[in-house]
Protein backbone atom coordinates (compact mmCIF):
# COMPACT_ATOMS: atom_id res chain seq x y z
CA UNK A 1 0.00 0.00 0.00
CA UNK A 2 1.36 3.39 -1.07
CA UNK A 3 1.34 6.49 1.24
CA UNK A 4 -0.86 9.16 0.43
CA UNK A 5 0.96 12.45 0.71
CA UNK A 6 -0.82 15.23 1.70
CA UNK A 7 -0.12 18.86 3.69
CA UNK A 8 -2.24 21.11 6.05
CA UNK A 9 -4.47 23.33 3.86
CA UNK A 10 -4.91 20.57 1.22
CA UNK A 11 -8.41 19.27 0.67
CA UNK A 12 -9.36 15.65 0.32
CA UNK A 13 -12.29 14.34 -1.29
CA UNK A 14 -13.48 11.10 0.44
CA UNK A 15 -15.39 8.00 -1.05
CA UNK A 16 -18.03 8.41 1.60
CA UNK A 17 -20.05 12.13 1.65
CA UNK A 18 -20.25 13.65 5.54
CA UNK A 19 -23.93 13.50 7.17
CA UNK A 20 -23.84 16.97 5.79
CA UNK A 21 -23.57 15.52 2.21
CA UNK A 22 -20.28 17.44 1.92
CA UNK A 23 -17.21 15.10 0.61
CA UNK A 24 -14.49 17.82 0.83
CA UNK A 25 -12.49 17.92 3.71
CA UNK A 26 -9.78 20.75 4.52
CA UNK A 27 -6.36 19.50 6.35
CA UNK A 28 -6.31 20.70 9.78
CA UNK A 29 -3.15 18.79 11.15
CA UNK A 30 -1.03 15.60 10.52
CA UNK A 31 1.27 13.44 12.08
CA UNK A 32 0.15 9.83 13.22
CA UNK A 33 -3.80 11.07 13.81
CA UNK A 34 -4.74 13.41 10.98
CA UNK A 35 -7.11 15.88 12.22
CA UNK A 36 -10.26 16.84 9.25
CA UNK A 37 -12.76 20.01 8.85
CA UNK A 38 -15.99 19.25 6.90
CA UNK A 39 -15.97 22.05 4.12
CA UNK A 40 -20.18 21.74 4.23
CA UNK A 41 -20.45 22.13 8.10
CA UNK A 42 -17.16 23.27 9.57
CA UNK A 43 -17.36 19.90 11.97
CA UNK A 44 -13.87 18.97 12.75
CA UNK A 45 -13.04 15.06 13.13
CA UNK A 46 -9.79 13.36 14.04
CA UNK A 47 -8.52 10.20 12.58
CA UNK A 48 -5.91 7.80 12.34
CA UNK A 49 -3.60 8.24 9.35
CA UNK A 50 -4.22 4.41 7.87
CA UNK A 51 -8.00 4.66 8.52
CA UNK A 52 -8.09 8.33 6.73
CA UNK A 53 -5.97 7.42 3.64
CA UNK A 54 -8.16 4.07 3.21
CA UNK A 55 -11.05 6.81 2.74
CA UNK A 56 -9.30 9.21 0.38
CA UNK A 57 -10.47 9.52 -3.17
CA UNK A 58 -8.59 12.21 -4.67
CA UNK A 59 -5.98 14.90 -2.89
CA UNK A 60 -6.43 18.53 -4.15
CA UNK A 61 -3.13 20.73 -3.05
CA UNK A 62 -3.70 24.00 -1.55
CA UNK A 63 -1.56 25.80 -4.49
CA UNK A 64 -4.61 24.03 -6.69
CA UNK A 65 -7.15 25.94 -5.09
CA UNK A 66 -5.10 29.30 -4.48
CA UNK A 67 -5.01 29.51 -8.37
Amino acid sequence: MDLIRFNVGDTLKLKKKHPCSSDLFTVMRTGSDVKIRCDGCGREVTLPRLTLEKSVKKVIPKEEQDA
